[in-house]
Parts: C-alpha cells; structure tokens; sequence
C-alpha cells in the first residue's frame, strides 16, 4: 500500500468520530453515515495561476490530493452568457459528458494511491460513468451498480470503459443499498460520490473556476440541481474557503433545485424542518439524475442554503422538456436532468433579477438521454 501520510483524516459530521487516513472504510462506523475531510487549503496561491495546467489540478493547494496522478483534462469548462445577467457553466464538456468527472477523478486518484483490490459505485449512470472512466485511467478494477431503468446510452459508456455492470431491480435507493453491502467486503474502495468527501472536494472546482473567470469574484446567485446534493455541497465549501481566504467578501446566495416528482429536500425546506420529514411522494421523473428519494446529506444540505440566504425550487415534467428544447433551440444539448436549474430560472422562480447576476451549470449532455417526452 502507498504511503498515505499526507492525506487528511475523515471525519463524521454527525458524531465527529475519526477515521484515519488509509483507511478503506467507506462510512463512520458509529453511525454508518458520510464523512466530511479534516482538510485545510491553501488558497492564495490562486491569486496567481498563470501558466499551470489547464485543468480543475490548477487548484492544486486547495485539494486534498495535490498531485494529479491521473487526469483526462478535467475542469476548465466555459461560461456562456444565456440571457441577460444569467450565463452557464458548460459543465457538460467534460471528458465522460458531465460533471461527475470532477469527483471521479479524485475518488480514482485515492483509489490509486490506497491500492485496493477492486473499485465499487452506484449510481443513476453519470456517476458511474465517471467513476468507470477514471478508473480505466488508473488501472483499477471496477464495478458500477445501476438501478434497473438506466438510459441504455449511461450503460453502454459505463461498459464501453471496462467496468462491470450489476443492474439492480428497483429504484435509486435499492442499488445504493446493494453496493453498500459489497463495500463491506476486504480490499474494497466504494467510490461514493455521497459517503466519500473526496468527491465535494472535486465538485467544489466548479466555483473556482467562476472565480477565476469572472476576475477574482463570484456572481449573486448560484442556481444548483440538488438530488444527492454532491454539487451543492461541493460549492458551499469552495465559497467557504474563498471567504476565509478574504479572495471573496460577499457569499453567494445559493439556489437548490429539484424536480418536483421527487423533492424530499424542498419538502422538508417548506416544513422549516432541518432533516427530511418522512416519506414524501415519489412519481417518475426524466430528471433521473436527481430523482433521490433520501439524501444522506440532507442536513447539510438544508444548511448550505438557509446560511446563504437561498431557497428550494422545484420543477414540472413540462417545464424540464421545455427547458431542454429551449436549450438545444440555443446550440446547447443538454440532458433532462442537467436542464433543471435552467428551467427553474426561465419560469421566474427567482422572481426579478434586476442587476443580480446568476449562474447555472448545464450538468450532462442530451447525448447521454436524448430528449425528454415533449421536448420535440
């Protein structure tokens, strides 16, 4: 095994339980929840990142894993102007087509270093994809949990890259459930994109890059699609850290967005509750992306957005398709799921921008889907 001494501990935001770098526990084993990193960056550097790598690594003294062992050039995607004061981060061109590749290839990397004998994921498909591509990178074994119901086009790329498929019948839950049991076997990595911190701290490269983008500063509003909230959470803790740096001195006010067939979170927002509520109903959504029935994170989550002054949003079938087809209408083709933050602003859910600027990724490519019902 490599030599992990530089790596950061884990710990449980729940119970603060330790666990030490190395380790192949997936989980705090008090209370079997997600972990968060006992990690802190180095930002000032990014006052000066002329001539580095053009990838999310430029940010190296502000991740946990500060040496690329591995990369497909990730990171670095466009912001485009939308309408108005509202653009889009291009988080679609990326090498698997989403956003995930900003934590896959942090979770491959650690994956890499630990040297287990084989890698799990579950997944709706853009995770597992990232997880299986990356992996393919590095050279290490990999299996991806699907639930029964995946875009066969999520499929064929997972296998397109070597990783095993083990489709699970029934929903998101059930095949979490699943691969959770096979982490618990010796020698294996469980690349969680929700248990494992690693992951946050590669989604969180997404407001770098705004912040470098747009001059050292941060728009009003970030918009962001929230099923297990990995996005989200991630740009939470990039605006922390900019704050704490003094790079930023006003916050964002932060956005959650759900589809409004499965919105656990905008449920337990409405209630005032700072855990979910109980069982919510649940419908079919083209949003699979997001369509989580019980974020493990649900309380962070809660808290990210009411600290920043933000707010839940939900969005309709029809709204998701004529979304998506306003986008392609645009130039842009963009998976249903990863349309939903766009949806939600061009109905008027944030009411008059006036002179706030906002910004909303554009998450998957419509390659991975195809168009949703009504969006012809």
């Amino acid at each position: 095994m490599t030599d992990t001494t530089a790596l950061p501990d884990s710990t449980c935001p729940a119970d603060g339980t330790r666990v030490p770098a190395g380790s192949l526990a997936w989980s705090c084993p008090a209370c079997r929840g997600p972990l968060d990193l006992d990690f802190s960056p180095v930002p000032a550097p990014l006052k000066s990142l002329t001539g580095r790598v053009n990838s999310l690594w430029r940010y190296a003294e502000c991740l946990p894993l500060p040496t690329p062992s591995i990369s497909l050039g990730e990171g670095r995607t466009p912001l485009v102007e939308l309408e108005g004061r509202v653009s889009a981060k291009l988080d679609f061109l990326m090498p698997t087509l989403s956003f995930k590749d900003r934590g896959a290839v942090m979770l491959a990397a650690l994956a890499r270093r630990l040297g287990p004998d084989r890698v799990i994921a579950d997944s709706s498909g853009n995770a597992g994809t990232a997880v299986a591509a990356y992996c393919a990178r590095a050279g290490l074994d990999c299996t991806v949990y699907v639930p029964a119901g995946t875009s066969p086009k999520k499929l064929e790329q997972i296998r397109a890259h070597g990783a095993r498929l083990q489709v699970v019948d029934g929903g998101r839950e059930s095949t979490a459930l699943a691969a959770r049991a096979a982490a618990d076997e010796p020698g294996t990595f469980y690349a969680s994109h929700v248990h494992n911190p690693y992951f946050l701290h590669g989604t969180k490269t997404y407001v770098h890059e705004l912040w470098e983008d747009l001059g050292g500063r941060l728009p009003d509003t970030l918009v962001l699609p929230v099923g297990n909230g990995t996005l989200l959470l991630g740009a939470a803790l990039a605006v922390r850290e900019l704050h704490a740096a003094g790079l930023i001195t006003r916050q964002p006010t932060l956005y959650a967005v759900q589809s409004a067939a499965v919105a656990p979170l905008a449920a337990a927002w409405r209630a005032g509750a700072d855990d979910l509520i109980g069982e919510t109903p649940t419908a079919p959504t083209h949003a699979e992306g997001i369509a989580i029935p019980r974020p493990l994170r649900a309380r962070q989550i809660l808290r990210a957005v009411r600290q920043s002054g933000g707010a839940f949003l939900t969005v309709s079938e029809p709204q998701l398709a004529d979304a998506q087809r306003d986008l392609a209408a645009r130039g842009l083709y963009v998976e249903s799921t990863g349309v939903a933050c766009w949806a939600a602003v061009r109905e008027g859910a944030l009411g008059e921008p006036g002179e706030r600027t906002v910004v909303v990724p554009l998450c998957g490519a419509g390659a991975k889907t195809g168009l949703a019902e009504g969006a012809v």
